[in-house]
């Protein structure tokens, strides 16, 4: 699994655990909510690490515990077309 498609399931795990909205993510991080869907819809595979820690903050979670999941163990690096 691509990198981005592992942290977008870990963020609808997420959203699901903590009964959360996007709109309540953004709302509690205020991260606009168009770059959180744009990443969530897969038009964009980035996402910066702060805005991911802003994320963590949001769910009342430490990066570690959003990136203690077996899905990371085989997560791929994202290939570079050209």
């Amino acid at each position: 699994m691509k990198l981005s498609n592992a942290i977008r399931k870990r963020i609808k795990y997420y959203l699901k655990q903590k009964d959360m909205k996007i709109w309540d993510l953004c709302k509690a991080t205020g991260i606009p909510c168009s770059t959180i869907s744009t990443f969530m819809s897969g038009k964009t595979e980035l996402l910066k690490l702060d805005t991911l820690l802003h994320i963590c903050e949001g769910f009342e979670i430490t990066l570690g515990e959003f990136f203690t999941d077996t899905t990371f163990d085989t997560a791929e690096q994202e290939s570079n077309k050209d």
